[in-house]
Protein backbone atom coordinates (compact mmCIF):
# COMPACT_ATOMS: atom_id res chain seq x y z
CA UNK A 1 0.00 0.00 0.00
CA UNK A 2 1.54 3.04 -1.49
CA UNK A 3 0.43 6.80 -0.90
CA UNK A 4 -0.22 8.23 -4.62
CA UNK A 5 -1.13 11.81 -5.77
CA UNK A 6 -1.65 12.89 -9.45
CA UNK A 7 1.06 14.15 -11.17
CA UNK A 8 0.26 14.64 -15.15
CA UNK A 9 3.42 15.29 -16.52
CA UNK A 10 4.27 18.81 -18.26
CA UNK A 11 4.62 16.90 -21.55
CA UNK A 12 0.84 15.12 -21.53
CA UNK A 13 -0.28 18.70 -21.27
CA UNK A 14 1.70 19.99 -23.92
CA UNK A 15 0.15 17.18 -26.39
CA UNK A 16 -2.95 17.87 -25.22
CA UNK A 17 -2.87 21.70 -25.82
CA UNK A 18 -1.50 21.09 -29.68
CA UNK A 19 -4.14 18.09 -30.09
CA UNK A 20 -6.94 20.42 -29.13
CA UNK A 21 -5.85 23.30 -31.46
CA UNK A 22 -5.53 21.25 -34.28
CA UNK A 23 -8.98 20.17 -33.60
CA UNK A 24 -11.15 19.73 -37.20
CA UNK A 25 -15.03 19.10 -35.86
CA UNK A 26 -17.68 18.26 -38.03
CA UNK A 27 -20.54 20.36 -39.66
CA UNK A 28 -24.37 19.70 -38.25
CA UNK A 29 -27.79 19.55 -40.05
CA UNK A 30 -30.27 22.97 -39.32
CA UNK A 31 -32.18 22.70 -36.08
CA UNK A 32 -30.52 18.95 -34.84
CA UNK A 33 -30.89 19.35 -31.62
CA UNK A 34 -29.79 16.42 -29.57
CA UNK A 35 -31.63 14.16 -32.44
CA UNK A 36 -28.33 13.29 -34.11
CA UNK A 37 -26.27 13.52 -31.30
CA UNK A 38 -24.04 15.93 -29.61
CA UNK A 39 -24.98 19.54 -30.28
CA UNK A 40 -22.23 21.06 -32.04
CA UNK A 41 -22.69 24.41 -30.13
CA UNK A 42 -22.30 22.12 -27.10
CA UNK A 43 -18.62 20.87 -28.20
CA UNK A 44 -17.57 23.83 -29.39
CA UNK A 45 -18.08 26.02 -25.96
CA UNK A 46 -16.38 23.23 -24.64
CA UNK A 47 -13.60 23.07 -26.75
CA UNK A 48 -12.85 26.69 -26.54
CA UNK A 49 -12.63 26.57 -22.57
CA UNK A 50 -10.29 23.27 -22.53
CA UNK A 51 -8.16 25.35 -25.08
CA UNK A 52 -7.67 28.31 -22.94
CA UNK A 53 -9.71 28.93 -20.05
CA UNK A 54 -9.23 25.28 -18.19
CA UNK A 55 -7.00 24.51 -15.61
CA UNK A 56 -6.18 21.16 -15.10
CA UNK A 57 -3.32 22.00 -12.34
CA UNK A 58 -5.96 23.48 -10.41
CA UNK A 59 -7.92 20.96 -10.54
CA UNK A 60 -5.54 18.05 -10.02
CA UNK A 61 -4.59 19.86 -6.67
CA UNK A 62 -8.13 20.09 -5.64
CA UNK A 63 -8.14 16.26 -6.20
CA UNK A 64 -5.11 15.44 -4.33
CA UNK A 65 -6.10 17.84 -1.02
CA UNK A 66 -9.92 15.99 -1.40
CA UNK A 67 -8.86 12.85 -1.81
CA UNK A 68 -6.71 10.39 0.19
CA UNK A 69 -5.29 8.49 -2.55
CA UNK A 70 -3.42 5.09 -2.48
CA UNK A 71 -2.04 2.55 -4.78
CA UNK A 72 -1.59 -1.08 -4.44
CA UNK A 73 0.29 -4.47 -6.48
CA UNK A 74 -2.51 -7.00 -6.66
CA UNK A 75 -1.56 -10.11 -9.01
CA UNK A 76 -4.46 -11.50 -11.01
CA UNK A 77 -4.35 -15.10 -11.86
CA UNK A 78 -3.80 -14.87 -15.79
CA UNK A 79 -2.60 -11.49 -16.12
CA UNK A 80 -0.11 -10.99 -13.15
CA UNK A 81 0.70 -8.33 -10.88
CA UNK A 82 -1.31 -4.82 -11.52
CA UNK A 83 -0.98 -1.93 -9.46
CA UNK A 84 -4.25 -0.77 -8.63
CA UNK A 85 -5.30 2.85 -7.37
CA UNK A 86 -7.51 3.33 -5.13
CA UNK A 87 -9.24 5.87 -2.60
CA UNK A 88 -9.47 5.19 1.05
CA UNK A 89 -10.78 7.12 3.72
CA UNK A 90 -11.79 6.27 7.64
CA UNK A 91 -14.65 7.55 9.73
CA UNK A 92 -13.71 8.51 13.17
CA UNK A 93 -16.04 5.93 14.27
CA UNK A 94 -13.95 2.85 15.50
CA UNK A 95 -17.31 0.74 14.38
CA UNK A 96 -17.93 2.42 11.64
CA UNK A 97 -19.10 -0.03 8.61
CA UNK A 98 -16.45 -0.97 5.83
CA UNK A 99 -17.81 -0.16 2.43
CA UNK A 100 -16.24 -0.63 -1.07
CA UNK A 101 -17.55 1.89 -4.11
CA UNK A 102 -17.47 0.70 -7.57
CA UNK A 103 -17.48 2.61 -10.27
CA UNK A 104 -18.38 2.03 -14.34
CA UNK A 105 -17.98 3.36 -17.63
CA UNK A 106 -17.84 6.17 -18.16
CA UNK A 107 -17.47 6.99 -14.76
CA UNK A 108 -13.92 7.01 -12.35
CA UNK A 109 -13.18 7.76 -9.05
CA UNK A 110 -14.23 11.20 -9.52
CA UNK A 111 -17.87 9.70 -8.58
CA UNK A 112 -17.09 9.25 -4.72
CA UNK A 113 -15.89 12.99 -4.10
CA UNK A 114 -19.64 13.82 -2.70
CA UNK A 115 -20.78 11.24 -1.22
CA UNK A 116 -17.18 10.56 0.65
CA UNK A 117 -17.35 12.95 3.24
CA UNK A 118 -21.63 12.28 4.06
CA UNK A 119 -20.68 8.18 4.45
CA UNK A 120 -17.44 9.04 6.79
CA UNK A 121 -19.31 12.01 8.70
CA UNK A 122 -19.84 10.84 12.75
CA UNK A 123 -23.74 12.65 12.71
CA UNK A 124 -25.94 11.54 15.77
CA UNK A 125 -28.11 8.81 14.95
CA UNK A 126 -26.92 7.92 11.69
CA UNK A 127 -24.08 4.80 10.77
CA UNK A 128 -21.23 6.36 9.32
CA UNK A 129 -18.63 4.49 7.11
CA UNK A 130 -15.45 3.69 6.40
CA UNK A 131 -14.93 3.85 2.34
CA UNK A 132 -12.63 2.26 -0.37
CA UNK A 133 -13.38 3.44 -4.07
CA UNK A 134 -11.60 1.61 -6.25
CA UNK A 135 -10.57 2.32 -9.81
CA UNK A 136 -10.79 -0.61 -11.86
CA UNK A 137 -8.22 -1.80 -13.76
CA UNK A 138 -7.58 0.28 -17.09
CA UNK A 139 -9.20 2.96 -15.59
CA UNK A 140 -8.16 6.16 -14.17
CA UNK A 141 -4.76 5.74 -12.68
CA UNK A 142 -5.06 1.36 -12.07
CA UNK A 143 -2.63 -0.29 -14.42
CA UNK A 144 -4.80 -2.14 -17.11
CA UNK A 145 -3.94 -5.49 -18.43
CA UNK A 146 -1.89 -6.39 -21.60
CA UNK A 147 -4.06 -9.81 -22.43
CA UNK A 148 -7.20 -10.69 -23.40
CA UNK A 149 -9.83 -12.36 -21.11
CA UNK A 150 -9.91 -10.34 -18.22
CA UNK A 151 -13.63 -11.28 -17.72
CA UNK A 152 -15.78 -10.43 -14.84
CA UNK A 153 -14.18 -13.29 -13.07
CA UNK A 154 -11.10 -11.59 -13.30
CA UNK A 155 -12.60 -8.14 -11.90
CA UNK A 156 -14.42 -10.16 -9.04
CA UNK A 157 -11.71 -12.76 -7.58
CA UNK A 158 -10.54 -12.89 -4.41
CA UNK A 159 -7.04 -12.19 -6.10
CA UNK A 160 -7.86 -8.88 -7.58
CA UNK A 161 -9.53 -7.36 -4.88
CA UNK A 162 -7.98 -9.75 -2.10
CA UNK A 163 -6.72 -7.05 -0.35
CA UNK A 164 -8.48 -4.05 -0.11
CA UNK A 165 -11.75 -6.78 0.75
CA UNK A 166 -9.65 -7.93 3.25
CA UNK A 167 -9.65 -4.96 5.38
CA UNK A 168 -13.12 -3.93 3.92
CA UNK A 169 -15.69 -7.04 4.96
CA UNK A 170 -18.57 -5.09 3.19
CA UNK A 171 -19.02 -5.04 -0.44
CA UNK A 172 -21.03 -2.35 -2.20
CA UNK A 173 -21.59 -1.80 -5.73
CA UNK A 174 -23.24 2.41 -6.71
CA UNK A 175 -22.87 4.23 -9.57
CA UNK A 176 -21.80 2.17 -12.24
CA UNK A 177 -22.95 1.63 -15.70
CA UNK A 178 -23.83 -2.12 -16.47
CA UNK A 179 -20.35 -3.58 -16.91
CA UNK A 180 -19.40 -2.64 -13.33
CA UNK A 181 -23.36 -3.78 -11.97
CA UNK A 182 -22.29 -6.92 -13.34
CA UNK A 183 -18.81 -7.04 -11.80
CA UNK A 184 -20.35 -6.42 -8.13
CA UNK A 185 -23.26 -8.35 -8.75
CA UNK A 186 -20.94 -11.55 -9.30
CA UNK A 187 -18.57 -10.19 -6.56
CA UNK A 188 -21.73 -10.39 -4.37
CA UNK A 189 -22.67 -13.86 -5.57
CA UNK A 190 -18.75 -15.40 -5.28
CA UNK A 191 -18.38 -13.88 -2.31
CA UNK A 192 -20.97 -13.12 -0.13
CA UNK A 193 -21.45 -14.31 2.84
CA UNK A 194 -17.04 -14.29 3.57
CA UNK A 195 -15.64 -10.82 1.90
CA UNK A 196 -18.87 -9.55 0.89
CA UNK A 197 -21.83 -9.12 3.47
CA UNK A 198 -24.30 -7.22 1.65
CA UNK A 199 -24.88 -5.40 -1.92
CA UNK A 200 -26.50 -1.77 -2.68
CA UNK A 201 -26.87 -0.71 -6.41
CA UNK A 202 -28.66 2.57 -7.95
CA UNK A 203 -28.31 0.47 -11.22
CA UNK A 204 -30.06 -3.01 -10.83
CA UNK A 205 -30.47 -3.67 -14.58
CA UNK A 206 -33.30 -5.59 -15.65
CA UNK A 207 -34.34 -5.77 -19.51
CA UNK A 208 -36.95 -9.12 -19.47
CA UNK A 209 -39.87 -9.26 -17.46
CA UNK A 210 -39.70 -12.78 -14.93
CA UNK A 211 -41.70 -15.54 -15.74
CA UNK A 212 -45.42 -14.28 -14.60
CA UNK A 213 -45.02 -11.01 -14.52
CA UNK A 214 -48.48 -9.08 -14.52
CA UNK A 215 -48.45 -5.92 -16.33
CA UNK A 216 -51.87 -4.70 -15.59
CA UNK A 217 -50.36 -4.61 -11.57
CA UNK A 218 -48.00 -1.55 -13.00
CA UNK A 219 -47.79 1.55 -11.38
CA UNK A 220 -47.29 4.92 -12.74
CA UNK A 221 -43.31 4.68 -11.89
CA UNK A 222 -43.33 1.59 -13.10
CA UNK A 223 -44.45 2.58 -16.42
CA UNK A 224 -42.08 5.56 -16.86
CA UNK A 225 -38.83 3.90 -15.97
CA UNK A 226 -40.24 0.86 -19.11
CA UNK A 227 -40.64 3.76 -20.94
CA UNK A 228 -36.68 5.17 -20.36
CA UNK A 229 -35.40 2.35 -20.89
CA UNK A 230 -37.35 1.57 -24.04
CA UNK A 231 -35.86 4.88 -25.41
CA UNK A 232 -32.33 3.59 -24.28
CA UNK A 233 -32.58 0.62 -26.50
CA UNK A 234 -33.91 2.29 -29.17
CA UNK A 235 -32.14 5.41 -29.36
CA UNK A 236 -29.24 5.64 -26.17
CA UNK A 237 -27.49 2.44 -26.49
CA UNK A 238 -25.45 2.60 -29.79
CA UNK A 239 -22.28 3.09 -27.71
CA UNK A 240 -22.72 -0.06 -25.85
CA UNK A 241 -23.38 -1.98 -28.98
CA UNK A 242 -19.99 -0.56 -30.22
CA UNK A 243 -18.17 -1.29 -27.18
CA UNK A 244 -19.24 -4.83 -26.50
CA UNK A 245 -18.26 -5.95 -30.43
CA UNK A 246 -15.20 -3.61 -31.74
CA UNK A 247 -13.87 -2.10 -28.82
CA UNK A 248 -10.56 -2.00 -30.63
CA UNK A 249 -12.28 -0.05 -33.51
CA UNK A 250 -13.87 3.00 -31.15
CA UNK A 251 -10.59 2.97 -29.44
CA UNK A 252 -8.38 4.45 -32.04
CA UNK A 253 -10.66 7.65 -32.07
CA UNK A 254 -10.93 8.04 -28.23
CA UNK A 255 -7.16 7.52 -28.04
CA UNK A 256 -6.25 10.12 -30.39
CA UNK A 257 -9.13 13.05 -30.44
CA UNK A 258 -9.86 14.52 -26.97
CA UNK A 259 -12.82 15.81 -28.91
CA UNK A 260 -14.07 12.89 -30.14
CA UNK A 261 -13.34 11.06 -26.26
CA UNK A 262 -14.97 14.36 -25.03
CA UNK A 263 -18.31 13.94 -26.98
CA UNK A 264 -18.41 10.18 -26.29
CA UNK A 265 -18.86 10.88 -22.71
CA UNK A 266 -20.54 14.17 -22.58
CA UNK A 267 -23.61 12.03 -24.50
CA UNK A 268 -23.83 10.48 -21.65
CA UNK A 269 -23.03 12.83 -18.57
CA UNK A 270 -25.85 14.68 -20.30
CA UNK A 271 -28.78 12.02 -21.25
CA UNK A 272 -28.18 9.73 -18.40
CA UNK A 273 -28.66 12.45 -15.86
CA UNK A 274 -32.05 14.47 -14.97
CA UNK A 275 -31.45 18.01 -15.64
CA UNK A 276 -28.34 18.09 -13.96
CA UNK A 277 -26.25 21.00 -14.12
CA UNK A 278 -23.42 20.10 -15.20
CA UNK A 279 -20.65 22.81 -15.39
CA UNK A 280 -17.72 22.98 -18.38
CA UNK A 281 -15.10 22.23 -15.80
CA UNK A 282 -16.52 20.34 -14.03
CA UNK A 283 -17.30 18.24 -17.83
CA UNK A 284 -13.53 19.20 -18.20
CA UNK A 285 -12.10 17.46 -15.17
CA UNK A 286 -14.15 14.15 -15.46
CA UNK A 287 -12.98 13.93 -19.21
CA UNK A 288 -9.69 14.85 -18.25
CA UNK A 289 -9.09 11.65 -15.93
CA UNK A 290 -10.05 9.56 -19.50
CA UNK A 291 -7.41 11.54 -21.04
CA UNK A 292 -4.57 11.56 -18.77
CA UNK A 293 -5.43 7.72 -17.60
CA UNK A 294 -2.53 5.38 -17.07
CA UNK A 295 -3.85 2.87 -19.52
CA UNK A 296 -5.47 5.55 -22.20
CA UNK A 297 -9.00 6.15 -23.19
CA UNK A 298 -9.58 3.29 -25.44
CA UNK A 299 -8.71 0.64 -22.69
CA UNK A 300 -11.94 1.26 -20.77
CA UNK A 301 -14.36 0.25 -23.27
CA UNK A 302 -13.21 -2.85 -23.68
CA UNK A 303 -15.35 -3.63 -20.14
CA UNK A 304 -18.04 -3.95 -22.16
CA UNK A 305 -16.58 -6.37 -24.24
CA UNK A 306 -15.54 -9.12 -21.66
CA UNK A 307 -18.68 -8.81 -20.12
CA UNK A 308 -20.60 -9.84 -23.10
CA UNK A 309 -18.36 -12.88 -23.65
CA UNK A 310 -18.79 -14.37 -19.89
CA UNK A 311 -23.10 -14.29 -21.20
CA UNK A 312 -24.18 -10.41 -20.54
CA UNK A 313 -25.23 -8.29 -18.40
CA UNK A 314 -27.78 -10.99 -16.22
CA UNK A 315 -26.06 -13.75 -16.71
CA UNK A 316 -25.21 -15.59 -14.05
CA UNK A 317 -26.67 -16.90 -10.40
CA UNK A 318 -28.24 -13.99 -8.58
CA UNK A 319 -26.49 -12.97 -4.89
CA UNK A 320 -27.77 -14.57 -1.73
CA UNK A 321 -26.63 -11.78 0.48
CA UNK A 322 -29.32 -8.95 1.64
CA UNK A 323 -29.34 -6.68 -1.59
CA UNK A 324 -30.87 -3.24 -1.90
CA UNK A 325 -31.88 -0.98 -4.51
CA UNK A 326 -32.23 2.34 -5.12
CA UNK A 327 -34.19 3.58 -8.28
CA UNK A 328 -33.84 6.67 -10.05
CA UNK A 329 -36.51 7.45 -12.74
CA UNK A 330 -33.60 8.35 -15.07
CA UNK A 331 -31.30 5.70 -14.88
CA UNK A 332 -31.84 3.12 -18.02
CA UNK A 333 -32.29 -0.67 -18.08
CA UNK A 334 -34.56 -0.76 -14.86
CA UNK A 335 -38.04 -2.51 -14.51
CA UNK A 336 -41.10 -2.53 -12.59
CA UNK A 337 -40.65 -3.30 -8.64
CA UNK A 338 -42.41 -6.14 -9.17
CA UNK A 339 -39.32 -7.70 -11.59
CA UNK A 340 -37.05 -7.66 -8.44
CA UNK A 341 -38.91 -10.13 -5.81
CA UNK A 342 -36.51 -12.12 -4.44
CA UNK A 343 -36.47 -13.08 -0.85
CA UNK A 344 -32.75 -11.26 -0.43
CA UNK A 345 -33.99 -8.37 -1.35
CA UNK A 346 -34.66 -6.20 1.88
CA UNK A 347 -34.26 -2.71 0.82
CA UNK A 348 -35.82 -0.70 -2.15
CA UNK A 349 -36.33 3.05 -2.32
CA UNK A 350 -37.95 5.12 -5.37
CA UNK A 351 -37.07 8.94 -6.01
CA UNK A 352 -38.26 11.79 -7.78
CA UNK A 353 -35.59 12.57 -9.37
CA UNK A 354 -32.06 11.40 -10.71
CA UNK A 355 -30.28 9.32 -13.18
CA UNK A 356 -27.44 7.06 -13.81
CA UNK A 357 -24.96 9.14 -12.14
CA UNK A 358 -26.39 8.60 -8.55
CA UNK A 359 -23.17 9.21 -6.17
CA UNK A 360 -22.64 12.50 -8.31
CA UNK A 361 -25.77 13.70 -8.98
CA UNK A 362 -27.86 13.42 -6.19
CA UNK A 363 -25.32 12.31 -3.49
CA UNK A 364 -27.69 12.72 -0.20
CA UNK A 365 -30.51 10.50 -1.44
CA UNK A 366 -28.30 7.88 -2.14
CA UNK A 367 -26.50 8.81 1.17
CA UNK A 368 -29.92 8.30 3.20
CA UNK A 369 -30.50 5.19 1.27
CA UNK A 370 -27.53 3.40 2.33
CA UNK A 371 -28.00 5.15 6.19
CA UNK A 372 -31.52 3.22 6.06
CA UNK A 373 -30.26 0.52 5.03
CA UNK A 374 -27.59 -0.60 6.78
CA UNK A 375 -28.73 1.87 10.27
CA UNK A 376 -30.57 0.83 13.51
CA UNK A 377 -33.64 -0.48 12.51
CA UNK A 378 -32.38 -1.28 8.89
CA UNK A 379 -32.89 -4.64 7.25
CA UNK A 380 -29.18 -4.78 7.30
CA UNK A 381 -28.29 -3.27 10.41
CA UNK A 382 -25.28 -5.39 12.01
CA UNK A 383 -24.68 -7.58 8.78
CA UNK A 384 -20.59 -6.95 9.54
CA UNK A 385 -20.20 -8.41 12.67
CA UNK A 386 -18.61 -5.72 15.18
CA UNK A 387 -19.19 -3.06 12.66
CA UNK A 388 -22.65 -1.52 13.14
CA UNK A 389 -21.81 2.07 12.36
CA UNK A 390 -22.11 3.93 15.32
CA UNK A 391 -19.66 5.24 18.38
Amino acid sequence: MSSFKIAVSDKALDLLKKKLDLTCLPDELDDAGWHYGVPLADIRRLLARWKDGYDWRKYETILNEELPQFTRDIEVEGHGVLNIHYIYKKSEVPNAIPLLFVHGWPGSFLEVRKILPLLTANEPGSPSFHVVALGLPGYGFSEGTKKKGFDLTKYAEGGDWGHPVRYIDLCWRITLIEAAMKITRTMASTYGGKHVKAWHSNSPFMSTPPEGADPSKYTERDLKRLEVSKWFWEKGSGFFKEQATQPQTIGYSLADSPVGLLAWIYEKLFTLTDGYPWEDDEVLTWISIYWFSRSGPAATVRTYYEVEQTGGLEAGPKPTIPTGYSFFPKEVGLGPISWYADKNLVFTAEHERGGHFAAHATPKELVSDLRKMFGKGGPAYGVVPGKDGYA
